[in-house]
């Protein structure tokens, strides 16, 4: 099973004013899409995520979806988003091999 992975980001909460800046994100909501050909699966959260004092600050306007990702990705730490990559692979997986079927009763054939 090869499923490709989209990360997207949805919403950014951001205070007004922090530190000296304006629109300083702290919060980003995000999805997970995987898709194997015709089948797909989904994940969805928010994530906090925190002002590095030792990067550059970007301006939110020049924020990109790529960067933000990775700010999320890294918040989160390997391991959890191998896990929500893994939850969405299963999802795929349980369409394809269902672990539980409903056949029709026997006697109304």
């Amino acid at each position: 099973m090869a499923v490709t992975y989209t990360w997207s980001v949805v919403q950014m909460d951001a205070y007004p004013e922090e530190g000296g800046e304006t629109d300083v994100v702290f919060n980003v909501h995000w999805t997970l899409a995987g898709i194997d050909q015709t089948y797909q699966g989904y994940a969805y959260g928010s994530q906090g995520v925190s002002v590095n004092p030792d990067a550059p600050f970007t301006p939110y306007a020049d924020l990109t979806e790529a960067q933000v990702i990775g700010w999320v990705q890294t918040a989160m730490g390997p391991e959890q988003v191998a896990a929500y990559e893994a939850n969405v692979a299963k999802q795929i997986e349980d369409q394809i091999n269902p672990p539980v079927v409903t056949p029709p009763l026997p006697w109304n054939g």
